[in-house]
């Protein structure tokens, strides 16, 4: 068994906290049941489902800590992990930074579980594969995707007497259409928490018309050019910016918000008076759960307001050491935008590039937030509000704290969960002035 009710999980943990002869111990129970459907090749290539669940107790004596994981729950296995725990607790070195457990917390349970997504069966992924490959079949296209659902439960308590539990559900659906000559690509994906929200049939024919379109692609120079990046574009950059809003990476000097001279820029206008962006765990349409890593409780906030700057995130220590307050960090990234579509920012576009996707984003600059990376799957010039043509994808140079200085309109945002990002977004699709391609790319 691998989902554990709540009494369940916390008969267990009390019993970690019971055994442990530590000065301070935390255990963290998790849980997970994953089904999956991979096709490639217009095939169903492998399907299943992976069920886990394990313990992880961390122990302190002074300073020192320890920490050792287990998958087996009964009462000799429990006994031998704290002990563990507490063994090489005793052996490590002093942790300078190290701070106390936390103290009893009260949580607000957020909607991030629903039933009918827990309730998913082989049939249905079966379902959506067949959606997905039938009618690029009939296209004579060629699909390889990756449907993942899961349901999962997080619980934890600490010798403070803290206590934490609650479930979650996740689909994530991503497809590539190519042409069968391998000149055209489309793409995909999908992100939800309620299975019934999401279509197969529907989302795949984005991906067929991309494919289709994409076939005959002309080289552009390269240059500064009007751009429209649909949300998941959009969603890379943003993501990799939020890493940088770490108070004392700023303090440090170490960051975009620092200030020459010393100080932050917390409250500065830093971005276009358009850009806001919240975090909420309790957001109807990206729920998360209500508590952080440390489990600290999460709170509703402005992260970005009229384009400034309103929060750093202040770890424990950090907070400590600069007499701040240390909130909770954020699970989700809600950014504002309009109501229009990605469709309708095209019509309103008289010359520019629309951006299906950015992939294998790297760092270039910190200090400046500068991002390099490729666009893929479909890259389309723009004229008189029309797309005329596909065109060869390009390298960028950009950063996201320009980018979003350079806005000139603003969509209806969309749910994504990014794939190196830690947050369940909001993104709205978005049009930008002088965004920079640095070379062309070969890839489709």
């Amino acid at each position: 068994m691998s989902i554990f009710t709540e009494e369940q999980a916390k008969a267990i943990l009390d019993k970690v906290i019971k055994l442990s002869v530590a000065d301070e111990c935390t255990a963290t129970l998790t849980g997970s049941i994953e089904g999956n459907i991979r096709f490639a090749l217009n095939n169903v290539s492998t399907s299943g489902i992976v069920s886990d669940a394990q313990l992880i107790v961390q122990t302190a004596f002074g300073k020192k800590e320890g920490i050792a994981t287990i998958n087996e729950f009964d009462d000799a296995a429990l006994e031998r992990v704290v002990r563990r725990a507490e063994d090489l607790a005793r052996l490590a070195p002093e942790n300078p930074e190290y701070m106390p457990i936390i103290d009893k917390q009260t949580y607000r349970p957020s909607p991030t579980f629903i039933q009918s997504t827990a309730d998913i069966t082989p049939e249905q992924r079966a379902q959506v594969a067949a959606a997905s490959i039938g009618p690029c079949k009939d296209s004579k296209l060629i699909a390889a995707g990756f449907l993942q659902d899961d349901q999962s439960f997080f619980a934890f308590a600490n010798s403070k007497g803290n206590f934490g539990y609650q479930k979650a559900t996740n689909v994530d659906f991503t497809c590539t259409v190519r042409t069968e000559d391998g000149r055209g690509s489309g793409w995909v994906a999908r992100n939800v928490a309620d299975i019934s929200q999401f279509k197969a049939d529907e989302s795949i024919q984005v991906a067929i018309q991309k494919a289709r379109d994409s076939a005959e692609a002309k080289a552009l120079e390269p240059g500064k050019y009007t751009v429209i990046l649909e949300p998941a574009a959009a969603a890379g950059l943003i993501s990799f910016m939020m890493f940088f809003f770490d108070a004392r990476q700023a303090d440090e000097g170490r960051s975009f918000l620092s200030k020459k001279g010393g100080g932050t820029k917390m409250g500065e206008q830093v971005y276009d008076p358009r850009v806001n962006i919240t975090a909420d765990p309790w957001n109807a349409d990206a729920p998360v759960m209500p508590w952080d890593g440390e489990g600290l409780p999460r709170e509703k906030h402005d992260i970005i307001r009229d384009g400034k700057v309103q929060y750093l995130q202040y770890s424990r220590y950090w907070a400590k050491e600069k007499g701040k307050r240390a909130m909770g960090q954020p699970g989700n990234i809600l950014m504002a935008g309009g109501s229009k579509s990605t469709a309708e920012l095209v019509k309103g576009t008289q010359k520019g590039i629309l951006v299906t996707r950015t992939w294998y984003i790297r760092m270039v600059d910190p200090q400046t937030v500068l991002l390099t990376g490729l666009t893929r799957d479909g890259t389309f010039y723009i004229e008189n509000g029309e797309i005329k043509h596909p065109v060869k994808n390009f390298r960028f140079n950009e950063s996201p704290v320009i980018m979003l200085n350079n806005i000139e309109e603003l969509g209806k945002p969309v749910r994504l969960s990014g794939d190196e990002s830690p947050f369940v977004m909001m993104i709205p699709p978005m049009k930008l002035r002088d965004f920079t391609f640095s070379s062309l790319s070969d890839a489709v």
